[in-house]
């Protein structure tokens, strides 16, 4: 997957996010699960747009794993809605699916980002030969 891709798949989500947030009742749980998502489920897109344009792998790897967080936060909310059954399961399915699977491509994308900074790390202290 490109950068460019997850970027829109992102974007796509925080659109959802947006209409899942505007979606829940006006109750007191709803307004401050409402609150909490609209936060954490818009932020992983300019996130990642930021690790995109990182100035080292290190400054890469920590706003993925900001992003990365988000996303987890995100998750936990909908699966808060859908325990709380604030609105109904069948419309909050897909959007915990594509939030997994967002977690997923984020979690690999650190661990190749990790490995290719240890690899740097061993390529650079490596001894000379005499």
């Amino acid at each position: 997957m490109k950068p460019d891709d997850l970027s829109e798949r992102l974007l796509d989500l925080a659109a959802r996010v947006g209409k899942v947030v505007d979606a829940l009742p006006e109750t007191r749980l709803g307004k401050h699960i409402a609150g909490q998502l609209v936060r954490s489920g818009t932020s992983p897109a300019p996130n990642y747009e930021e690790a995109c344009a990182a100035e080292s792998r290190r400054d890469f790897i920590h706003k993925v794993r900001v992003s990365l967080k988000e996303l987890r936060e995100t998750r936990c909310w909908i699966k808060l809605i859908m325990r709380s059954e604030l609105l109904p399961e069948a419309k909050m399915v897909e959007i915990e699916r594509e939030t997994n699977e967002r977690c997923k491509i984020l979690g690999q994308s650190l661990v190749t980002a990790r490995r290719n900074e240890d690899l740097d790390k061993a390529k650079r202290c490596k001894p000379v030969p005499k």
